[in-house]
């Protein structure tokens, strides 16, 4: 690692500190509304899953900001990961095709794992991932079209994470450009 990225990095300590304090207070959300409300009954395994997806999200965040100093790279990252959480999350809670019982949703897991799998094999390496998120949104615009004589209302809501996982490739292949 050079020292000017090492320095760069201890310029926005604060940034980090501030993030990951903010990861933190999420899990605080829920214990809150606990104490005010019946609607809300999280177990222990609920807080760990919570903390684990997003304390991946947070330590992925690192890895992306260590790996390049390309803004559009960092973006790509911060967008691909905030698809694939909030579509772990979204599905986990409530189903993305009616509700989370479905067994269909299983295929939009398939999703995350293209993403997952196709960051590691691409090395991380900008191009590779805008390929990856490329593959992702396609992925997940035949999973929801798939889905949709069992929900039509997910067709909206594909569209948004479609744009996102798109959006994503758009910002990795502006990286591999640069």
């Amino acid at each position: 690692m050079s020292v000017a990225k090492l320095e760069g990095s201890h310029r926005l300590g604060w940034v980090r500190s501030l993030a990951w304090g903010v990861a933190g207070a999420l899990l605080l959300v829920p214990l809150a509304a606990m104490q005010f409300t019946q609607k809300v009954r999280w177990t222990i395994s609920d807080f760990l899953f919570a903390a684990l997806l997003i304390g991946g999200v947070g330590l992925a965040l690192e890895l992306a900001v260590r790996i390049s100093t390309s803004t559009s790279y960092r973006a790509g990252a911060a967008l691909g990961l905030a698809a694939g959480v909030l579509l772990i999350w979204a599905n986990g809670a409530v189903g993305y095709i009616g509700n989370e019982d479905n067994p269909y949703n299983l295929a939009f897991f398939g999703v995350v794992a293209i993403a997952f799998v196709g960051a590691l094999v691409s090395g991380f390496k900008a191009k590779g991932m805008a390929c990856t998120m490329l593959a992702a949104g396609i992925a997940h615009a035949a999973v929801g079209v798939g889905g949709a004589p069992n929900d039509p209302r997910t067709l909206p809501i594909t569209l948004v994470f479609v744009a996102m996982w798109l959006g994503s490739a758009q910002l990795f292949q502006k990286a591999a450009r640069s």
